[in-house]
């Protein structure tokens, strides 16, 4: 059953800035989703409205059939983790994590077993009586999770928690994270502009743009068959060509591809791994870079008009500048304006 339903939000700044649109969703018990878009898609605002942080110009919020939509964030059953931890450097990790609760006027007895709990949870046992400051940027990272935990919150909201953490540590704890989660049963709510991060953690994926949904789906699925080209081209790499169908074969000058829809404009999709390339003395791509990443190399070919594409080989070695292929897809989507209209 659903836990979280958002219906027909909206959120308009200063009047007219509207930086959410119309958005619904519902999220399930114990499901991890994700809002993934880039800067100003309205995932934030979205999230913060869910937390209490901001008011919703129209629509409806609830949780567990209880409508949330006005009530301050102290009145709500969900717990914050922000992108800055905002945590106080000044207490000790232990008053950090006990201070909601006391403010909810919970027993010292039961509020010792609550932090300990939640500090063996996020791997931090014996960290109570340190103080915030002295503590990295992943375990302030932990505590700051373990703030919210600690609430037993019915609703996780995370709001681009591994931000300012570099590569490697945003790896391991959203790992950490994701394994928590799925010990904890906890229904979450996850924003992110990192497609990594979205595509390994969540159960579903919310794609934004603009305030508005693009695609919700599992993450396979979103990755494989985006709806629109907006989502085929910010979901991993993809091949974008612009050109015409006509008598059922797309074509942007001397590539060409068949393509069983209407004659007119339409953009093709190939993903890199999806590209195949036959060496041909005349072919239509010719080869500009080679990069060996070491598991796999990216070939980056020209079009005679400058149209630059990806394709992924397991031998890069093989490839030099220069060299001319002919491209053929194994899989490929064609959109006209926003709807996708073929997939193979």
């Amino acid at each position: 059953m659903s836990v979280l339903k958002i219906n027909n939000v909206s959120k308009l700044f200063a009047g007219s800035v509207r930086a959410v649109d119309s958005f619904s969703l519902d999220v399930a018990d114990g499901e991890l989703v994700c809002l993934l878009g880039p800067s100003g898609s309205g995932k934030s605002t979205l999230l913060r409205m869910v937390g209490g942080f901001e008011t919703p110009t129209g629509g409806q919020i609830t949780i567990d059939g209880e409508d949330i939509t006005r009530l301050p964030p102290e009145k709500r059953p969900t717990g914050m983790v922000f992108q800055s931890h905002a945590l106080w450097t000044h207490m000790s990790v232990f008053k950090n994590l006990a201070f909601g609760l006391k403010l909810r006027r919970i027993p010292a007895a039961e509020i010792k077993r609550r932090v300990e709990g939640v500090l063996e949870l996020v791997g931090l046992a014996g960290y109570g009586d340190r103080h915030v400051a002295k503590l990295s940027g992943g375990q302030q990272q932990r505590v700051a999770l373990a703030r919210s935990l600690v609430l037993e919150p019915k609703i996780l909201l995370l709001d681009e928690p591994f931000a300012s953490l570099d590569q490697h540590l945003r790896e391991r704890l959203r790992e950490e994270v994701r394994d928590i989660q799925q010990r904890l049963g906890i229904t979450t709510l996850f924003v992110t502009h990192g497609q990594d991060e979205a595509l390994s953690m969540a159960d579903r994926i919310v794609v934004m743009r603009d305030g508005r949904t693009e695609q919700i789906d599992r993450p396979d699925v979103v990755y494989r068959e985006p709806q629109t080209p907006f989502v085929a081209g910010f979901i991993g790499t993809m091949n974008l060509v612009e050109g015409t169908v006509k008598s059922g074969a797309f074509a942007r000058g001397r590539f060409q591809v068949p393509l069983p829809v209407a004659d007119g404009d339409a953009t093709l999709a190939v993903r890199p791994e999806s590209l195949d390339l036959v060496a041909a003395d005349d072919g239509v791509a010719k080869v500009h870079r080679v990069t060996d990443y070491g598991t796999h190399g990216l070939v980056y070919l020209d079009l005679d008009d400058g149209t630059r594409l990806k394709a992924m080989v397991s031998h890069p070695d093989l490839f030099r500048n220069g060299q001319r292929f002919d491209l053929a897809p194994r899989e490929l989507a064609a959109y006209r304006g926003s709807a996708r209209i073929y997939r193979s």
